[in-house]
């Protein structure tokens, strides 16, 4: 099973190898993983460079529909080098680059298969103005808690540089606007409401491993919602914005991926 690896955006594969080693460790010789570098150099994403060197990279500069889709451009290029792959991993950016790029590939070109065969999204979801541009409405209160809490992670991925040794700086109540505790309502999944959508966006077996305490929570759950529930696990690590290295969190990964291997496997039959 060999996945491409995408990195969040002012980090780098370096970086996301360094993120995954300890649920990776778990895995047989059958399962492969390519690290890629995105293509443009960037600065360091929130508090990264306290843990980790340059050099930083993103998968695109801006924001916006046609910054992404020119992103898809340079992913079809790698794949007609480097693939075929069998599955993508990915995280932050990493999962709004390919999660974007699989529901246009759905939505445009229906008749061809999809370039994967499932999909590991690890804190990240899919940019509102692409769904948007798919025909989802958007409303006031989804894009008022995207653009609050973009702001939020900044500030708390940035107080690692202040914290005291055990403190958790991804906590603080003030700032909360969610509880991740909280039954879904599909009518009303953080400002988008899902009983309009009448068919998955993404049609392949997804994995969806957040956070709680991740500002960028309400994102990668409205990123769950759009993918197909028959062929969807979920998964809150309990930390934030990142891959905690614990024992019980990188086995269930570890699991995570073994499972959506054998659910590929089925899609052959």
């Amino acid at each position: 099973m060999r996945f491409l690896c995408l990195h969040g955006g002012g980090t780098s594969a370096a970086i996301f190898r360094s993120q995954t080693a300890s649920f990776r460790s778990k895995l047989d010789s059958s399962f492969s993983f390519d690290f890629v570098d995105a293509p443009y150099p960037t600065t360091p994403a929130a508090g990264i460079e306290l843990f980790y060197p340059p050099p930083y990279y993103t998968f695109y500069r801006g924001t916006g529909v046609s910054v992404l889709r020119a992103a898809h451009n340079w992913l079809r290029e790698l794949l007609d080098r480097d693939g075929p792959y069998d599955g993508v991993l990915l995280f932050s950016q990493g999962c709004a680059l390919i999660s974007s790029f699989l529901m246009y590939h759905q939505a445009e070109t229906p008749h061809l298969p999809l370039p994967f065969k499932v999909a590991i999204f690890i804190c990240g979801g899919v940019p509102l103005s692409v769904v948007e541009d798919l025909g989802v409405h958007v409303s006031a209160e989804a894009r008022e808690l995207d653009a609050r809490t973009s702001k939020q992670l900044k500030q708390r991925a940035s107080a690692v540089a202040t914290a005291t040794p055990g403190t958790d700086y991804w906590i603080d109540v003030d700032e909360r606007v969610f509880d991740p505790s909280a039954p879904i309502d599909p009518s009303n999944v953080f400002g988008l409401d899902f009983t309009q959508i009448k068919k998955p966006l993404i049609s392949i077996p997804t994995v969806h491993i957040y956070g709680g305490k991740d500002p960028r929570f309400p994102s990668s759950v409205q990123l769950a919602h759009f993918c197909d529930s028959s062929m969807r696990r979920t998964y809150d690590h309990g930390g934030g914005h990142d891959v905690p290295r614990t024992k019980e969190v990188s086995e269930t990964i570890a699991g995570l991926v073994r499972w959506s291997a054998s659910m590929s496997e089925f899609g052959e039959d």
